[in-house]
């Protein structure tokens, strides 16, 4: 697939994402695409009082593996960088926050995808007791 249409697909991945999220979840959404040196927080949302830095993998299929899977190590490590990044410059520091993920399979030709959600899939990454 081109990078348009990867892109393309992503976008639509995260709007689902957003919209699972807010209606199913009632998560409040606060951010969008936060864009770092470390790279993209995708979504960045508010479950009660918790900070939630969301990933979304959107794929055509799980042909390849489960989307899920594309969430290594290193984007772990990136995400976490990137998450306290918004938290220092929010003063949110001391609030508790969590990263989830949500991987959208979206069958070309498919009204609806069918979507999964992640709590605390994974810990922040190497920088010791974050939160």
């Amino acid at each position: 697939m081109s990078g348009m249409l990867r892109k393309l697909l992503g976008d639509r991945g995260e709007r689902a994402a957003g919209r699972f999220l807010r209606r199913e979840k009632r998560m409040r959404i606060l951010a969008r695409q936060f864009s770092t040196k470390w790279g993209e927080l995708d979504l960045i949302c508010l479950d009660g009082d918790t900070v939630v830095f969301v990933e979304v993998k959107t794929r055509k299929s799980d042909e390849y593996g489960h989307p899920t899977e594309a969430v290594t190590k290193k984007k772990q490590q990136n995400l976490t960088k990137a998450a306290l990044y918004w938290l220092k410059k929010k003063g949110l520091l001391e609030h508790r926050a969590r990263f989830d993920v949500v991987s959208v399979v979206w069958p070309e030709g498919a009204k609806t995808p069918t979507i999964e959600h992640f709590i605390n899939a994974f810990d922040a990454a190497d920088l010791g007791q974050m939160f």
